[in-house]
């Protein structure tokens, strides 16, 4: 399936702006291009449900950036002002709720997992757990949608992630949108963004699995030199 090709019949299908989306956010970068881009169509709440994230520190820096660019978007469509934005006035405010921040339950997750390598098992299984948590939640609050902008990045498996969601999205009763956001630029867009709002950008997905093999590949990088 062309998961863009079947979100963008879904945009043109519907009225913009009458229904409610959750939307999974694992950092303010991934998210940045998403939501300018389904603030056009959707009522908004990111969903920040991050158990992967292994250290405090880090998964507290993550969240602030989040709430942070959600507010300067809040700003952006309480005064209309959309400089250099692909966004109009028909781009709604967002909420945020913040899950429980529980890596205790990624570690059980990921017993015996834990020398697969990055994007393999382990992966899909913290893919499915955090969409999990958001399809609940979908479900508890009634909205119309949900999804993740996980697809963004050009290292996660898109297929998967839509696999999983179309799955729990008959589990739950709640529509999966059906997405790939690393598509018509959108990785691209998403650094754009990044720049211009000063987001942090990490340079490992959060556990301490990827942090390892991101140091492994520095280490590998400095030999090389």
């Amino acid at each position: 399936m062309n998961y863009q090709k079947e979100l963008d019949r879904l945009l043109g299908g519907i009225p913009a702006g009458k229904n409610s989306l959750l939307l999974h956010c694992c950092c303010a970068p991934c998210s940045s291009y998403c939501l300018e881009y389904l603030r056009e169509y959707f009522r908004i709440t990111v969903f920040f449900f991050n158990p992967n994230i292994t250290e405090q520190a880090e998964y507290d820096k993550r969240a602030a950036e989040e709430k942070r660019l959600i507010a300067l978007y809040n700003e952006q469509a309480q005064s209309g002002n959309f400089d250099g934005m692909h966004s109009t006035g028909a781009a709604q405010r967002i909420e945020i709720i913040e899950g429980r921040y529980c890596p205790q339950d990624f570690f059980e997750m990921a017993r015996g997992y834990e020398q697969c390598r990055e994007g393999g098992e382990r992966c899909l299984r913290c893919y499915e757990q955090r969409l999990r948590e958001t399809a609940k939640t979908a479900a508890h609050g009634k909205f119309d949608f949900f999804t993740t902008t996980l697809s963004i990045s050009p290292l996660k498996n898109a297929e998967a992630l839509n696999e999983i969601g179309g799955r729990l999205a008959e589990e739950y009763g709640v529509p999966f949108l059906h997405s790939d956001f690393k598509k018509k630029n959108g990785y691209k867009r998403s650094i754009e963004l990044s720049a211009r709002f000063g987001l942090y950008r990490q340079d490992y997905c959060g556990c301490v699995y990827s942090k390892a093999e991101r140091e492994r590949k520095k280490a590998e990088c400095r030999k090389q030199i």
